[in-house]
């Protein structure tokens, strides 16, 4: 009973401290420039490998090559994030990054754009854990999937202004200007993260571990333990491997659908990115308030639908209907902006925090070698069947995914799905706070 009046004032500090702390806003500025560039070049990226001589079938081959590097990586990354901090990781992959921009750039022909794609995994592999994980601690329980989807919108300025200025550039001063503008922007972000990086280490954080093997050990055995024990991790693993194959058959093809059988131009193809990430960045608040109050798979369930009947509606449009192009990728940047908050959310809980950037450096992309030749299958089954058979198999995976999330993405009762285990509003205040002092 005496300990309830020094509770009490933690709980109210918890709830009177601000969302949005100065570092977290620092810290999205910095994704903000790094991503931009990257969302330039994305959606237009098996143009460009067109551009550079490559055909249908050898646009699915790079990017099935493209993903043995991060199937390696993924996990590593997050082992990393985990033993040095959030931010040491994120300043590392963002050094490397700059060689991918090089290699964009100096490529001669679309095989050395393989090198673009090693150098892009090992960043990817360092920074996406890292930035769910760092966000994810810097909440509680209580608000976490709107924590996730209020610095999701601020970041979807990039998925809004990125495609439309990537293909504007592209369109009127070709695909390397493009690139060095997107490069110099990333460069910027690379300073900003490299000094926050040093910032935490001079302002006596929390001491980063060493790397060992015996710790990565650990580390994947407590994680395995997680993905094979037949609960909640178990079925997310399931269902992302089993969507994320789905999606390599075909997504990557898309901008190339687009303009051959859409009649779009790159300027055209850019801007239904940015209507996709405009949507996508107009959702996740309140899909992240939705996830706090009704639980993560009611979003999840929800997101699925709307991206199944986007993507449908999308591959059987006419020629030239630019309009109904742009109807459709906002239906789908809803879907997706309903998924995010939600999935970011359900993961955070389901594990412990000392495995989260493991655990979302696990979830971030693909996971099994089933998964590993997908664009090359999809490619096969463009030429073979038909263009549209691929995405008519990704939208049907879509819709026959929202039955294992609504039946098994749930929660304890009690909390946090991990052994049962919560953290209290006091300890997330207390560890939220650390972090805003500069520890990882």
């Amino acid at each position: 009973m005496e300990a309830t009046p020094e509770i009490a004032p933690a709980r109210a500090a918890a709830k009177k401290k601000p969302l949005l702390t100065g570092l977290i806003l620092l810290f999205l500025l910095a994704m903000i420039l790094a991503n931009l560039g990257g969302n330039m070049y994305g959606p237009l990226m098996s143009l460009y490998i067109r551009d550079l001589g490559a055909s249908v079938s050898q646009i699915g081959l790079f990017f099935t090559i493209s993903s043995i590097i991060p199937l390696i990586l993924q996990i590593l990354g997050g082992w990393i994030s985990d033993t040095l901090g959030r931010l040491r990781a994120i300043a590392i992959g963002s050094v490397v990054g700059i060689f991918t921009y090089v290699a964009l750039l100096l490529a001669p022909s679309w095989e050395w754009l393989l090198l673009a794609s090693a150098f892009g995994a090992i960043t990817g592999s360092l920074v996406g854990p890292s930035f769910d994980a760092f966000i994810a601690e810097q909440s509680g329980e209580e608000n976490r999937a709107k924590m996730f989807g209020v610095t999701q919108a601020l970041f979807g300025i990039v998925g809004f202004v990125g495609p439309a200025l990537g293909g504007w550039l592209a369109e009127i001063r070709g695909f390397k200007f493009m690139l060095l503008i997107a490069g110099i922007m990333y460069l910027a972000a690379t300073v900003i993260r490299v000094s926050m990086a040093r910032a935490v280490g001079r302002n006596g954080g929390k001491k980063a571990e060493k790397l060992t093997f015996s710790g990565l050990k650990a580390n994947l055995g407590a994680m395995s333990g997680l993905l094979f024990g037949g609960g909640l991790v178990t079925w997310i693993l399931v269902t992302d491997g089993v969507r994320d194959t789905s999606f390599a058959l075909s997504m990557n093809l898309f901008s190339v659908y687009m303009q051959d059988f859409g009649g779009l131009n790159l300027q055209q193809i850019g801007l239904t990115g940015s209507i996709f990430g405009l949507f996508m960045m107009l959702t996740v608040v309140p899909a992240g308030i939705l996830a706090d109050k009704v639980g993560e798979r009611v979003g999840i369930a929800l997101g699925f639908v709307l991206v199944g009947l986007s993507l449908g509606m999308l591959v059987f449009l006419p020629y030239g209907a630019f309009w109904l192009f742009l109807v459709g990728w906002a239906i789908a940047g809803v879907g997706v902006g309903l998924l995010q908050p939600a999935y970011q959310s359900l993961i955070s809980k389901a594990v412990p925090e000392k495995l989260r950037g493991t655990a979302f450096g696990l979830f971030s992309t693909s996971l099994g070698l089933v998964s590993l030749p997908a664009p090359w299958i999809g490619a096969q089954l463009w030429t073979s069947v038909s263009p549209r058979f691929p995405f008519l198999i990704t939208v049907a995976v879509v819709f026959l995914s929202i039955i294992p999330v609504w039946l098994k993405f749930k929660l304890p009762k009690n909390g946090n799905g991990v052994n049962g285990s919560k953290q209290t509003s006091e300890e997330d205040s207390q560890h939220a706070t650390t972090l805003t002092e500069g520890g990882t």
